[in-house]
C-alpha cells in the first residue's frame, strides 16, 4: 500500500488558469482607461478649435472653417458660428463628440469648448 504524499505537482497549470481569468479584467481596465484618456483629449480638442473660431470671428474670418481646420479627420466640431458679439467681445461655442474606444466610431457624448476673443473689427471703427 502506497501512500500519497504532496509532491508539490499536483498544482501544475493553476496560474495559467488564474491569469486566463483575470484577462478579460485587465482588457476592460484598459479599454475604460483608454476611454477617460479620450475624453479628455476632447477636452483639450474643443477648447483649442472654440479658441481657433474666436480668434478668426475676432478679426472677421469664417469662425466654423477655423475651428475645423484644428480638429483632426476622425473628429468632428459643429459650431463657432460668430454671432455673439457684446461688450467688444466676440464669444464662440464649438461642439465635439467623445468618441468610443477609437475616433470617428460613433460619439458617447459632445463636449462643448467656449472661448472669446476681443473683437478687432469693432477696434478699427
Amino acid at each position: 500500500m502506497r501512500i500519497h504524499q504532496g509532491s508539490g505537482n499536483d498544482d501544475r497549470g493553476q496560474v495559467a488558469v488564474e491569469f486566463l481569468g483575470m484577462v478579460p479584467l485587465i482588457l476592460l481596465t484598459l479599454a475604460l482607461l483608454w476611454q477617460i484618456v479620450l475624453v479628455g483629449y476632447t477636452f483639450t480638442l474643443a477648447g483649442n478649435a472654440a479658441d481657433e473660431a474666436a480668434r478668426a470671428c475676432a478679426v472677421g474670418e469664417d469662425g466654423p472653417a477655423a475651428a475645423g481646420r484644428h480638429i483632426g479627420g476622425a473628429w468632428s466640431a459643429y459650431g463657432g458660428h460668430c454671432g455673439d458679439v457684446s461688450g467688444g467681445m466676440v464669444r464662440v461655442r464649438v461642439s465635439v463628440e467623445v468618441p468610443v474606444l477609437v475616433p470617428g466610431l460613433g460619439g458617447l457624448f459632445p463636449v462643448v469648448g467656449e472661448a472669446g476673443a476681443v473683437d478687432e473689427k469693432g477696434l478699427t471703427r
